[in-house]
């Protein structure tokens, strides 16, 4: 399988040009799954970026957060060397946490924003961030500092790029008029639909592309979850109420069309509701995965192209009303749309 040709889009109004998805790093250190397993599926975790990079996706994604600092570590590796110049390099700052993986807040103060990058770059194993991201907007510093504090990184060239993540358009409004703003990710998928409501008309005014995180409802949309029990007894979503009892039934009604319309198109339930999220030409997704024939289907969803009876009914199925449960739980929701 080779790269495929298909509409690109830019990083901000002047950046380098994307493949419509990009490879979300999470996973691979943290919160799914089990630890053992992904430590010792490290190795098989490059293998996917390396595949990807050779596919033509640009866009590589992760957080100090991960796995404290974990993910960062291996996205270092993995883009060791010329691999270095084929990425796009995004990781993000924000969310406070101590060595055990206990999150402790949120800082956009001007004074952790150079330390955490400063933290970042030296994880990772480069001089310079391609994109660097506000993970989560801290409430008690106003927007402008901390903006400000993370284009002086630009100015300095330890950044390239700025971006936010689950900011309200209030916000990204504020900050753009500060430096701007490339690129916002926020969750968006068939049962996450909220940016609709005015993020991507924001995004597009101002000419910020979209990145969409958990563009397959956290692997819900996929099909692969009949019922809780197949999730591992540690894994982060059975803290997530569309993962619990009703909920989990409720929205199973969503993925029965999902996978309906898939096998009458011939394609995998993934690659039809990636298909939907690329319907935006602003809008790029960032599906994870550890697994090389997952990735090279996820790829391959940026040549489908929905027809408008498609559209309909995956729409009228993932209305926003009903969809059951948050998309996260009720202590991490305050921190949304800030």
């Amino acid at each position: 399988m080779t790269a495929l040709h298909t509409n690109t889009r830019t990083l901000g109004r002047d950046g380098p040009e994307l493949f419509p998805i990009g490879l979300g790093c999470m996973g691979m250190s943290a919160f799914y799954g089990d630890p053992n397993t992904r430590r010792e599926g490290e190795a098989a975790s490059i293998g996917v970026i390396h595949r990807a990079l050779d596919l033509g996706v640009r866009l590589i994604d992760t957080a100090d957060m991960y796995g404290c600092g974990a993910n960062e570590r291996l996205i270092g590796q993995a883009l060791a060397g010329a691999r270095r110049q084929q990425a796009v390099l995004a990781t993000k700052f924000a969310v406070t946490f101590e060595e055990d993986g206990r999150i402790t807040g949120i800082s956009g103060r001007p004074e952790y924003v150079r330390q955490a990058c400063e933290a970042s770059l030296a994880r990772l194993g480069v001089d310079t961030i391609d994109l660097y991201y506000q993970h989560r907007v801290d409430p008690n510093t106003p927007i402008e500092d901390t903006v400000g504090a993370m284009a002086e990184l630009v100015r300095e060239g330890k950044v390239r790029y700025l971006g936010l993540s689950e900011a309200s358009p209030e916000t990204i409004r504020r900050a753009h008029a500060v430096h701007p703003i490339a690129a916002l990710q926020t969750e968006y998928s068939l049962w996450s639909r909220e940016p609709e409501q005015a993020l991507l008309d924001t995004c597009r005014e101002l000419g910020i592309v979209f990145v969409a995180y958990s563009p397959l409802g956290r692997g819900f949309l996929t099909g692969r979850f009949t019922r809780p029990e197949d999730l591992a007894a540690d894994d982060w979503r059975h803290s997530n109420p569309r993962f619990q009892g009703d909920n989990f039934t409720t929205n199973l009604a969503l993925v029965r069309v999902v996978e309906q319309l898939a096998e009458a198109r011939g394609c995998t339930a993934a690659q039809l509701a990636l298909a939907w999220t690329l319907r935006q030409p602003h809008v790029v997704p960032i599906p994870g995965t550890t697994n090389l024939a997952r990735l090279e289907q996820n790829v391959a969803a940026a040549s489908i192209e929905l027809r408008s009876d498609e559209l309909q009914q995956l729409e009228a199925a993932a209305a926003p009303d009903v969809i059951a449960g948050t998309r996260y739980p009720e202590a991490a929701m305050h921190m949304l749309g800030r």
